[in-house]
């Protein structure tokens, strides 16, 4: 369970836990996003080449997807609203994010290539060279999933 501002911490068993124990609370905030470009125009020196270079390596995959701005993220939508995947931006790494169930089916590929993997998501640390083909296959393999099943996010 989460804190919820304004009411007393969560307790799990004989801990209690704060989001200020955990760090959270001196943690500068995101600053909200008027719209894609906005996004790409806010980040940081470190940010920017990852994900410059994944903007057009996720607009590359897919000539029919269209970038919309969500959870104050660039995310790549294809058709009415199926959302393919996003990009999510951090202080020292970016992720690119794909739905859970399609990425189970990627991630060993991901890990053999000795990068993090999480719950639908790669981990691109800013001081490693992206995996440029890596991503290209990973991009690509979603890409035809959605075209042989039309599997959105919560689809499976």
């Amino acid at each position: 369970m989460r804190d919820v501002p304004g009411r007393p911490p969560t307790k799990v068993g004989p801990r209690t836990t704060t989001r200020q124990q955990r760090g959270y609370a001196d943690a500068m905030p995101m600053p909200k996003r008027s719209s894609v470009d906005d996004f790409f125009a806010k980040l940081d020196d470190d940010q920017r080449p990852h994900l410059e270079a994944l903007r057009e390596l996720s607009l590359d995959s897919d000539p029919e997807a269209r970038e919309e701005l969500k959870w104050n993220l660039p995310v790549y939508v294809h058709g009415d609203k199926t959302t393919l995947w996003m990009l999510q931006n951090f202080k020292n790494h970016c992720s690119l994010r794909f739905p859970p169930p399609f990425f189970a089916t990627q991630k060993a590929a991901v890990v053999a290539a000795g990068y993090e993997a999480g719950e639908g998501f790669i981990k691109l640390p800013y001081k490693r060279e992206l995996p440029t083909e890596l991503l290209k296959a990973l991009l690509q393999a979603r890409v035809e999933e959605y075209a042989a099943t039309g599997a959105g996010w919560n689809d499976r």
